[in-house]
């Protein structure tokens, strides 16, 4: 079993702790109630609770109107609902309530995307992602990043960036992060395969966007450019020149 499968078994363990036990104390009390009022045994104090109608029958045979028991076998069927509905909510809560949060919150992300206009779509959230991120939310401009993985996304910060989760290589996803009025696309993610990739489906899609293509080495610049990249960036490269330069 997964940490994560794990997890979520014992907070809905936890979660439904509280109403399973109002369950069983009701229980408890109505056949303890059923002993003492009808002067009845324990089995079939339990059985009343599982058929209501043999409290009647009971009366019936013995002559007897029972109101004080009706009255409390009432209580007691009211109160099983109602900790039976509390169960049900928790499991469901527990059990759905995050996935509709995030239903809801992926809805929001969307409107507010659409109503995006020139912002920068950067595919891959790693550090370089980060970095340019930043950069450009230092000048004010706005950005859309595309993260597969789900631990990386979530740790973005979505009160300054907004966030799509999914392949960039997919083009739904691209279009989720409304490439068509974007201005620019960074394919920034540690692999040149996928960004290089990534270049022909954003090209394909948006021919004007201006693409700004991450790759490891030489060796890939010339099919980055032919894949559409309008720039190529080599961040090991550039770090090397920038140590050089301060040296």
């Amino acid at each position: 079993m997964s940490v994560t499968g794990r997890t979520v078994r014992e907070s809905l363990a936890w979660r439904a702790f509280r109403p399973i036990t109002a369950l069983l104390l009701v229980v408890a009390s109505g056949i303890a109630g059923f002993v003492s009022l009808a002067g009845i045994g324990p089995i079939e104090a339990a059985f009343w609770l599982i058929d209501p109608a043999s409290i009647s029958v009971h009366y019936q045979a013995r002559a007897g109107d029972g109101r004080q028991v009706k009255a409390f076998a009432t209580v007691v069927f009211v109160s099983l609902v109602l900790a039976g509905g509390w169960i049900g909510e928790t499991v469901l809560t527990a059990a759905f309530g995050g996935r509709m949060r995030e239903g809801i919150e992926r809805m929001q992300t969307k409107r507010a995307i659409d109503e995006l206009d020139d912002h920068v779509i950067i595919c891959g959230y790693g550090l370089f992602g980060r970095t340019v991120a930043r950069r450009l939310r230092e000048q004010g401009r706005p950005v859309v990043a595309i993260e597969r993985d789900r631990d990386t996304f979530g740790r973005i910060d979505t009160e300054s960036v907004f966030a799509v989760e999914g392949d960039a290589r997919d083009e739904s996803v691209l279009h989720e992060a409304a490439i068509r009025d974007a201005d620019a696309v960074v394919a920034a993610i540690d692999d040149s395969n996928a960004n290089i990739q990534i270049a022909i489906t954003a090209s394909g899609i948006a021919p004007d966007v201006r693409l700004v293509v991450r790759v490891g080495d030489d060796d890939y610049t010339s099919v980055a450019r032919r894949a559409g990249a309008d720039e190529v960036v080599i961040p090991e490269v550039l770090s090397g020149e920038d140590v050089s330069d301060s040296l």
